[in-house]
């Protein structure tokens, strides 16, 4: 079922069983699953795999569950790379493509990360989950956790949309709303959770959402048949995608399963209200400082202060990629040319993807012909109570 061997830092190297519940390393560094890929490389084929029905477990063998019989699965993944044409024509960019992640369990790239922890942890014996979320994770957590029979208790700012609160309290998950930020969330879930006997999936104090999370660089990797675009443009907040896309990379170099030894240069979006690893980047940090006053109507970027700063910052520049911020005003206005162009109802997070590409366009960090994949990580339904002052304003 799996090639998972053990969990390990990437700060100190030290090595933790994955067969035990685990949470951060003792040095405070996220830990990362590893998988035996040389014993894996002589025994899979990505073509017997590429032809298995759809979905984010058809790569089982190089995530974390060891039993099938404890996968917890809405249908997630298998998302479609649309060639985005009429937008890229606006701006002579030839090869512009989405990566349209808004068609998952729960409309969001969430269910991915959610699919694969829920799974771990059912495996593992919990019957209680925790998470501190912005929304659309709180959802996720939600789902998979009805699904899986365990009890969920969700924190989220007192500000998200009603439709995430009524999402969460419809899956039967116990809602908790705090007056703060996401990090004040997390706060009140850790003062709580060992007393209520929860486990915790906070972003990246848990090894498995991430697991979840780097399907999508093994779908990119098969949709452009084994090779990968010049560039993916990423909205970040606590950055587990990124990651997570460029853990699967290196883990596709190798099982050999890439057929070109390029790999993309990777780009974190933030908004200019809240972008902690867009600072950190341009002052050469190794770590993020928390971004005081955060603000940004895109609420999955409002992460103020992130665990996996450093991991991300290390992607950017293995990749020779990029951090770029972009106001919230540039944000509205590219949802609404992203949609109208494309046909999709973007989330803000998607649409600022769009944004940072005409900007970096501009710039000429990019070329107009290179392959560029913007990702939308989730549907713009859940965020019309966010969006709708905006695009009142635009469509006068």
């Amino acid at each position: 079922m799996t090639y998972l061997t053990e969990l390990r830092c990437p700060k100190c190297n030290e090595t933790y069983s994955a067969d035990e519940l685990q949470t951060l390393c003792s040095c405070g560094s996220p830990l990362l699953a590893q998988y035996d890929l040389q014993h894996a490389k002589s025994e899979l084929n990505k073509n017997e795999i590429a032809i298995r029905p759809p979905g984010m477990w058809k790569y089982r063998e190089v995530l974390p569950v060891r039993n099938p019989n404890n996968i917890i699965s809405l249908g997630e993944g298998g998302t479609p790379l649309l060639c985005a044409t009429d937008l890229g024509s606006t701006i002579g960019m030839t090869n512009l493509i989405i990566k349209d992640e808004s068609g998952n369990p729960t409309g969001s790239f969430k269910a991915r990360g959610l699919s694969a922890a829920v799974s771990k942890a059912k495996e593992l014996g919990v019957k209680k989950v925790a998470l501190p979320s912005a929304g659309n994770a709180a959802g996720a957590l939600s789902a998979y956790a009805a699904k899986a029979g365990m009890e969920a208790y969700v924190f989220m700012p007192v500000d998200v949309p009603k439709i995430f609160q009524r999402e969460c309290q419809a899956l039967g998950a116990k809602l908790e709303l705090i007056d703060g930020l996401i990090t004040d969330c997390g706060a009140a879930m850790a003062e709580r959770k060992d007393k209520e006997g929860w486990f915790a999936f906070s972003t990246l104090k848990e090894p498995y959402r991430l697991e979840g999370k780097k399907t999508m660089g093994y779908e990119l990797a098969e949709q452009f048949g084994w090779k990968l675009p010049d560039v993916i443009i990423y909205p970040t907040g606590g950055g587990t995608g990124l990651i997570g896309m460029w853990k699967a990379f290196a883990e596709m170099k190798e099982l050999g399963w890439l057929e070109s030894e390029k790999l993309p240069r990777m780009v974190s979006v933030q908004s200019s209200g809240c972008a902690p690893i867009v600072r950190a980047f341009e002052q050469n940090l190794d770590h993020a400082p928390k971004w005081e006053n955060a603000s940004t109507f895109a609420a999955g970027l409002r992460v103020p202060a992130a665990v996996g700063d450093a991991l991300m910052l290390n992607a950017l520049r293995e990749s020779n990629g990029t951090a770029i911020a972009v106001d919230d005003s540039d944000i509205a206005t590219a949802l609404k040319e992203f949609s109208e162009a494309e046909g999709i109802f973007v989330c803000p997070e998607g649409a600022a993807t769009w944004a940072a590409c005409k900007k970096l366009l501009e710039d000429n960090w990019l070329a107009k012909d290179e392959q560029v994949v913007l990702f939308n990580t989730g549907t713009g339904l859940k965020y019309v109570e966010l969006i709708e002052p905006y695009l009142d304003k635009l469509s006068q």
